[in-house]
């Protein structure tokens, strides 16, 4: 553990009292969420953020747990310093309704009989599992969200809480993520699935009772998922042809080669942690999510109002940069304000997960709550009212500058002048500044956002802001060019 960490934390959990109505048209009863918090709810309860896992992620996104061997799944991105600033912001993690690690799953016991659901319990969809999430974060009486951020399946509960609750975040982060699932991806998920059912100790998903766990099913379920989280080229790097305890080839069905040992030791550790029906379940939410209103994206995402960072992997062929770049496009064509990132890596789908020095670029660029004060000028060339017209000439050439906020006495604003308002003087043939200068002047606060102040900047087409007080007081100045550099 290092002094970057959370450090040691544990899995909490809530109990929802009523009914949960899915998408099905059933009901759940008696849900408990598993979840985890790192960091402090401020006052205001406006720096809470959270995270989405992935397919077969769980609550346990950060620090350490009592006598873990290693800590939580996003632990390079979140954490005292990171670009999820545990020191700035409170992070909530959840495991997904339908899991198998303290949220309500198929493994669950079912209240109604005493025994585990099995496949009794009801095919559930991302939106159900926002429905819980949203429920969660209601319990600690938070309005608003400052992010939702998450990668693949996490990244489709992005999308999701996009749609459905678009006043309840500032800003978004799906990952490696698509609006919908392809038909290749469904077709990956199928196969995982019907290896599950042809195991017999499956069932028909009551095992649980049985002492025996269809291993060798969600086994060879998920080395089927793995290879599509990873690149040809880390293959290649990782594996290459390279044999496995052995100096040649052996000309029999025994493992020949490292990826093949690589992909069974994937299997045989991942049938430990996780519950073959809850694999199953999951893995259909994937399939059904469609976030498009009658096949168009554009309809799908009416309504947005969050600011989004979208983020792709150049290496990852199951979810493709084409599937982010089509989210992008359809939140463009709605006035949503997005920007878009594609990390270089030869990891694949995971780089989602590895890729450390990008992902905390593009996340505290993004995250960075920047005010004006943060960006402004704060000495400030000011002229007093009753100043002439050569005077403010000879101030701009001397300073260098294009504007110049007019005060009183003791520096309160009153109007501003430009190098426009002065070729006016020669016009109206005067040499007073109080005939030539803008007494509406437009302006802004220090604690102002940056966004903000742009879009003002934007629609009344000024490249110039004087920064004043409560008591209209100039502190300094802010440009178009000062926020320009601060984007780039």
């Amino acid at each position: 553990m290092n002094e970057e960490s959370v450090g040691i934390v544990e899995t909490k959990y809530f109990n929802i009292e009523e009914p949960i109505k899915l998408d099905s048209g059933k009901t759940l009863n008696n849900v408990t969420v598993a979840y985890e918090t790192y960091g402090t709810l401020d006052k205001e309860k406006s720096n809470a953020i959270l995270i989405c896992h992935a397919l077969t992620g769980d609550a346990h996104a950060a620090g350490w747990h009592e006598g873990d061997r290693k800590p939580g799944w996003w632990e390079i991105v979140i954490g005292p310093g990171k670009a999820i600033d545990t020191e700035k912001y409170f992070v909530i993690c959840s495991n997904v309704l339908g899991g198998c690690k303290g949220t309500t799953g198929p493994s669950s016991i079912n209240p109604e009989t005493g025994r585990e659901y099995g496949i009794e319990f009801p095919v559930i969809t991302i939106k159900d599992m926002v429905t819980v999430q949203k429920k969660l974060i209601d319990s600690f009486k938070i309005d608003q969200l400052y992010a939702v951020i998450g990668g693949s399946m996490g990244g489709m509960q992005v999308l999701q809480w996009m749609v459905d609750y678009p006043e309840m975040m500032k800003k978004a982060v799906p990952m490696a993520t698509a609006a919908m699932s392809s038909p290749q991806q469904i077709a990956f998920n199928a196969v995982g699935r019907q290896s599950i059912f042809a195991d017999p100790n499956w069932k028909d998903g009551n095992y649980y009772e049985t002492g025996l766990k269809p291993e060798n099913g969600l086994s060879i379920a998920r080395m089927i998922a793995h290879i599509t989280y990873l690149s040809d080229e880390s293959m290649y790097i990782k594996f290459g042809r390279d044999l496995q305890d052995k100096d040649e080839i052996s000309y029999d069905f025994t493992t020949d080669f490292q990826v093949e040992s690589y992909l069974k030791h994937q299997g045989a550790t991942f049938v430990k942690r996780f519950d073959a029906n809850s694999y199953l379940y999951i893995t259909k939410a994937v399939d059904l999510f469609d976030l498009s209103i009658n096949k168009s994206l554009l309809d799908g995402f009416k309504g947005i109002k969050a600011k989004v960072e979208v983020i792709s992997v150049d290496s990852d062929w199951l979810y493709p940069t084409e599937q982010s770049t089509e989210i992008v496009t359809a939140l463009n064509a709605n006035d949503v304000e997005v920007s878009f990132s594609e990390i270089k890596s030869n990891y694949g789908h995971d780089a989602f997960l590895l890729e450390k020095g990008q992902l905390n670029f593009i996340l505290s660029k993004f995250l960075a709550n920047n005010v004006v004060s943060d960006l402004m000028k704060g000495v400030v060339v000011t002229i007093k009212e009753n100043a002439d017209v050569k005077e403010a000439a000879n101030l701009m050439l001397d300073k260098q500058v294009t504007h110049i906020p007019v005060v009183t006495d003791d520096y309160k604003l009153i109007g501003i002048v430009t190098s426009w308002d002065l070729s006016k003087s020669i016009a109206m043939n005067t040499n007073l500044l109080k005939d030539i200068m803008t007494t509406t002047v437009k302006y802004c606060y220090a604690d102002e956002s940056i966004e903000t102040v742009a879009r003002m900047m934007s629609e009344y087409d000024i490249s110039s802001l004087p920064v004043v007080d409560e008591d209209m007081k100039v502190l300094g100045i802010i440009t178009t060019d000062q926020i320009s550099h601060l984007l780039s």
